[in-house]
């Protein structure tokens, strides 16, 4: 079933829970293959390059073995390797994209704040009376500006992230598209639900807060109390290193598996995906 043929009466998306659910349900139903693909994953970021090369593309193994599962098509580690280790630097060159973009829309957004902060000082300067007033209360402003900032921040990064978060999955899941095409494959799928990713993003954040603390942050805050160079500094920092190479197994399937559901979704409700997969003989 092609797009232009689809129902007039869309699929509906699914909720926000339903999403984190689902793919929390699909990891757990695969955990054995899929931590110890993101175990790998994270043992290659040791060799620099090549092995950042590696860890992308084992990474997008994982979103395609769970797509796979999703439109009950299953894969092997063995079936999906040959399609995905040769785009290895496909991958590389796609993580590196979206995080300079991200970059840019970031430093976008300082400029913008000091622009801003320029253009309110001379308005300001016009009117004396007003500038003394808002002078006395400037620890409130400050503290509310801080924070007004900081949730701006966060909103913009997510969406523009929200737009490119499926784009690993086309990539690793449609074999004639190249990294451009993947980058604007997936924004036009988010195109109209860049909130709800954006919200999933969020919620699947803040569920796996709680482990990357104690696994990545925590270690690190005891080293803070510990004198450097000595045996017990290079115990807990031997400890530290391998809960967060273990907590970043954990997480990253997690979120493959999310992104996996999320492009399913898209791709169910625009284009009539599950329907077409579901009326063949598998």
């Amino acid at each position: 079933m092609s797009a232009s043929q689809s129902s007039p009466n869309p699929i509906q998306p699914l909720s926000v829970g339903n999403v984190v659910s689902a793919g929390f349900r699909l990891y757990r139903s695969h955990l054995k293959l899929y931590f110890g693909l993101a175990l790998k994953a994270y043992l290659w970021l040791i060799v620099p390059i090549y092995g950042w090369a590696k860890y992308s593309a084992i990474s997008a193994m994982i979103s395609r073995l769970s797509f796979s599962e999703l439109i009950n098509q299953p894969e092997t580690v063995s079936m999906a390797y040959p399609k995905i280790n040769p785009r290895r630097w496909a991958f590389v060159n796609l993580d590196l994209r979206i995080v300079i973009y991200l970059l840019l829309v970031y430093w976008g957004l300082i400029i913008g704040r000091y622009i801003g902060a320029f253009v309110l000082g001379l308005i300001f300067a016009q009117f004396p009376q007003a500038t003394a007033a808002i002078s006395q209360a400037t620890d409130a402003i400050s503290i509310f500006t801080v924070w007004l900032l900081a949730v701006i921040l966060i909103f913009v990064l997510t969406w523009f992230f929200s737009h490119w978060m499926v784009a690993e999955v086309a990539l690793a899941v449609e074999d004639e598209i190249n990294v451009s095409q993947s980058m604007d494959r997936s924004w036009s799928l988010t195109k109209n639900s860049a909130v709800r990713v954006q919200i999933i993003a969020l919620v699947a954040f803040a569920v796996t807060w709680p482990l990357i603390f104690i696994t990545n942050y925590l270690p690190s805050l005891l080293l803070l109390g510990i004198e450097r160079n000595t045996p017990l500094y290079w115990t807990v920092y031997s400890i530290s290193l391998l809960a967060s190479l273990a907590g970043g197994a954990l997480v990253q399937p997690f979120w493959q598996s999310i992104k996996a559901v999320v492009y399913c979704d898209l791709r169910s409700r625009r284009e009539g995906l599950g329907l077409q997969l579901r009326d063949r003989t598998i």
